[in-house]
């Protein structure tokens, strides 16, 4: 076996020295950027929740890049005056923009929510009306998590729009028409059902903000 005869100082120069190079290497490697919801996969999942797509664009926008502050507010007091966010302003959103042949036909969005135990990871894809085309749960935990990703539960999103939404309070949980209509699949995760239905009409009201109602 080798043994290093050199001075105390001498290795300890030498394990600076290493160290140096070390954390030079590994701060010349850009970390990747803050992002909130994104799709894992997205060439897969993008043609499977809008089938009749021939392309797809991915953009970003933010809060800090079209209103700040006081769109946030705008949006949370749409919301029930509730905490509407969960990263900074200047986070940005991901966004899909569905093409067919050179038509833009859709888009496809995603935001995070608080659930009972951890982050919901919730998408909608959206034809040019506004109108929910599919429903998807990227991220749920606890062992109830595929009765919400199941076919059965996400159906009953199909056609709704942010007006059915408006009839639903996010805050006190109660509502009318379509959406109070909603079946929970799991009694057990009551917390995880109206995180669901929250980032939904989330999702609809930050693309309304941002997109629909700027059309024209």
């Amino acid at each position: 076996m080798a043994t290093d005869n050199s001075s105390p100082i001498s290795r300890l120069l030498k394990n600076i020295a290493v160290l140096s190079l070390t954390l030079s290497l590994f701060m010349a490697v850009p970390a990747r950027a803050a992002m909130n919801c994104e799709l894992n996969y997205p060439a897969s999942d993008v043609a499977r929740l809008f089938p009749e797509l021939t392309s797809y664009k991915t953009s970003y926008f933010s809060f800090t890049q079209r209103g700040g502050e006081p769109l946030l507010r705008k949006i949370e007091a749409r919301l029930g005056n509730a905490p509407a966010l969960y990263a900074p302003l200047d986070v940005p959103y991901t966004l899909y923009e569905i093409y067919k042949g050179d038509k833009k036909v859709g888009y496809i969005h995603g935001v995070n929510q608080k659930g009972q135990f951890g982050v919901l990871e919730v998408f909608v894809s959206l034809d040019m009306n506004g109108r929910i085309k599919a429903f998807y749960i990227q991220r749920i935990a606890g062992q109830w998590g595929k009765k919400f990703t199941s076919r059965q539960f996400g159906k009953q999103f199909i056609g709704l729009t942010l007006k059915d939404f408006e009839r639903y309070d996010t805050v006190s949980c109660k509502g009318a028409g379509k959406v109070a209509t909603i079946g929970n699949p799991a009694s057990e995760a009551a917390t995880d059902f109206f995180g669901v239905l929250r980032a939904v009409k989330k999702n609809l009201v930050l693309m309304d903000e941002f997109f629909y109602s700027t059309k024209g």
